[in-house]
């Protein structure tokens, strides 16, 4: 019998060689290709209910208290303030009636770099004055260590 070189020893594992399986193992290239068709599918309906209430909430972020005119999220003050003066002229002098984004808000300095400047300038300053004083302080205070300690005597040479 020259099938006998094929069968183990242990007799258990012999009965049963049709259900061993070689191979196998294609679970992974399975779940990548789930995966992949699920991104091509594109979004749930969760997901387009979401991005449809998140875009109508973006486009009515700024709303005029005076003729409820919506405006988007991306809106900055001097855009604001353009509505102001154009749709309503008598409030040009209390935009706040119409947006209240637009308290502080200064029609001369739209991007607020002349109030950015102004702070930086006070806040150096205010850091000035302190390292001049600071200076004054530390050079009296050298002086005075200097004039307590009094004179030293050089020692010269050869005699």
């Amino acid at each position: 019998n020259h099938n006998d070189h094929t069968l183990s020893k242990n007799p258990e594992s012999n009965t049963n060689n049709k259900s061993i399986k070689m191979g196998g193992g294609n679970a992974q290239k399975s779940a990548a290709a789930r995966e992949r068709n699920m991104k091509n599918a594109g979004k749930s309906d969760e997901e387009r209910k979401a991005a449809s209430a998140k875009a109508v909430a973006d486009s009515q972020a700024f709303v005029c208290k005076l003729c409820r005119q919506t405006f988007m999220v991306n809106a900055r003050p001097p855009m604001l303030y353009l509505h102001v003066t154009s749709k309503h002229a008598t409030e040009a002098l209390t935009p706040v009636n119409c947006f209240d984004q637009l308290a502080g808000f200064d029609p001369q300095d739209p991007k607020g770099e002349k109030a950015d400047k102004a702070a930086a300038a006070k806040k150096s300053n205010a850091a000035g004055s302190k390292k001049k004083k600071d200076t004054a302080v530390d050079l009296l205070g050298m002086l005075d260590a200097g004039l307590t300690k009094g004179k030293s005597t050089k020692k010269k040479f050869g005699k």
